[in-house]
């Protein structure tokens, strides 16, 4: 490591072969993978850190490095006596998970990416602008909506009575994390293309097909940069953990079953 690692907070939880979660930009473990947890520690030992400024870690005093962040992460791992493991990453995570598996290639077993990406298009990096916008902006009504509306998927949203948008709004209005705005800042600046040819370890990537944010344009190059990747689809916007949680899961369950040493049954 050229830099000491950010000192993460962490979950760990149940017994098995190793599992590493990276969650995405302005989320944590618990509200990226909360719904997927019961579920993976029954067959992983599930190590979950939080970013800086997210969850159980304090904000940085500088910029997210992805280097350093995808260190971390490893290095969070291992102080837990989890010495190799699976990653699963989510949004950003799918970028900070591929960097760890290139930088630690003797730890990381296999890859789950869901509604990732290797690097944001001129698209994709407006929808980043706008979003730093509404991060930065105290006008908390606005913001809210904008979540709303660009999070969950059209068939998710159309679906919903009134009273649950309007929770859903009401819910968006939550103040973002301290680090927020450091993760949106790294996810806009993210480019691991490189690194997609070097993988070695069996990957899954979990397509998120009403996806607005991370669109599938993004999943399936991620997919066909990746050297024998498996491609799966999710009916699910950007936010799986509360569009599809259970389906994630058995995706997610299944490829590790039989890429990751975890006991089935």
């Amino acid at each position: 490591m050229n830099t000491p690692p950010y000192r993460l907070g962490r979950l760990v939880r149940g017994s098995g072969p190793g599992l590493l979660l990276a969650h995405g930009a302005t989320g944590s473990v618990d509200a990226n993978y909360g719904p997927l947890l019961d579920g993976l520690a029954e067959r992983h030992t599930v190590v979950g850190p939080d970013y800086p400024g997210s969850g159980r870690t304090p904000r940085a005093t500088e910029p997210l490095d992805l280097d350093r962040l995808a260190d971390s992460l490893v290095a969070a791992a291992v102080e837990e006596g989890v010495e190799t493991f699976a990653v699963l990453g989510y949004s950003l995570g799918g970028a900070v998970a591929v960097r760890a598996a290139t930088r630690h290639p003797e730890r990381v077993t296999a890859l789950v990416l869901t509604a990732s990406f290797a690097h944001p298009g001129p698209r994709m990096r407006l929808m980043f602008e706008d979003w730093l916008a509404r991060l930065t902006s105290p006008d908390r009504e606005d913001a809210a909506r904008w979540a709303a509306l660009h999070g969950p998927g059209t068939p998710y949203l159309d679906g919903l009575t009134a009273d649950r948008l309007d929770a859903l709004v009401t819910g968006a209005r939550t103040p973002a994390p301290p680090g927020a705005i450091d993760q949106v800042v790294l996810g806009s600046a993210v480019d691991v293309r490189a690194d997609l040819g070097r993988l070695a370890v069996p990957t899954l990537v979990v397509s998120t097909l009403h996806d607005e944010m991370v669109t599938p344009h993004h999943h399936r190059a991620l997919a066909a940069g990746i050297p024998d990747a498996e491609f799966a689809e999710l009916p699910s916007g950007h936010l799986p953990f509360v569009e599809a949680p259970d389906a994630w899961l058995a995706l997610t369950r299944s490829f590790l079953d039989a890429h990751a040493g975890a006991p089935t049954g």
